[in-house]
C-alpha cells in the first residue's frame, strides 16, 4: 500500500521520524497510524540498543530554570559528535528533559541506578520505578511516552547513541 502523504506528514509530526521511516512504517501497518507510530517506537528502541555500546564524548549542558526562580536543573546530556550536540532536535531533547526533571523530580536517571537496599523496602517496585527512575517517567508533554522511548526516538532519528549522563535538581528551600 502506497502511503498517503498527509498519513506521513502526521506521522512524522508524532514521532519526529525521517519521512522515510514514516513511509515505510506505514506501508508495514497497512496506514494505521497508532500502528505505524508504534513500529517507529520499537524501531527507535532497536536502534538504540545496537549503539549503546559507541562512545559519547561530545554533549550538552543543559540548564532550565522553571517560572518564579524557585526550580532549577543542570542536565548533562552525552553524544557521538558535536554536530549531533548542537543539532535543534537534540537540543529540544536536552529542554524537554531538564523540564521533565523539574516537574516530576526523579532521584535516579535509570532502574539501575537504584541501590538494592533501597529497592528492596519498597512494596510496589515498579510504581516506585516509574516515579523515581527518569527514564521510566512519562513523558510530561506526551505520556503515551516515557522517557525512554522519547530517548529511543531521537537516536534512531540523529542515528548517535545518545546517554543522559547526570543532572542535578534544585529547590528553594530544599537540601
Amino acid at each position: 500500500m502506497a502511503a498517503n502523504v498527509d498519513l506521513i506528514k502526521e506521522l512524522r509530526h508524532m514521532t519526529m521520524a525521517s519521512v522515510a521511516h514514516c513511509k515505510k512504517a506505514l506501508e508495514e501497518s497497512n496506514g494505521d497510524i497508532k500502528k505505524a507510530a508504534e513500529y517507529l517506537r520499537k524501531k527507535g528502541l532497536e536502534i538504540a540498543a545496537n549503539k549503546q555500546d559507541r562512545a559519547v564524548k561530545e554533549g550538552r549542558i543543559e540548564a532550565y530554570i522553571h517560572h518564579g526562580s524557585k526550580i532549577g536543573v543542570l542536565l548533562e546530556v552525552n553524544c557521538e559528535s558535536d554536530f549531533v550536540a548542537r543539532n535543534e532536535d537534540f537540543t529540544s531533547f536536552t529542554k524537554d528533559v531538564a523540564m521533565q526533571i523539574a516537574a516530576c523530580s526523579p532521584i535516579y536517571i535509570k532502574r539501575e541506578d537504584i541501590p538494592a537496599e533501597v529497592l528492596e523496602q519498597e512494596k510496589n517496585k515498579e510504581d516506585f520505578c516509574k516515579n523515581h527512575c527518569l527514564l521510566e517517567q512519562a513523558f510530561i508533554k506526551d505520556a503515551s511516552l516515557s522517557i525512554k522511548d522519547y530517548l529511543g526516538t531521537i537516536i534512531g532519528k540523529l542515528g548517535e547513541n545518545i546517554v543522559v549522563r547526570r543532572f542535578i535538581r534544585y529547590k528553594v528551600g530544599e537540601l
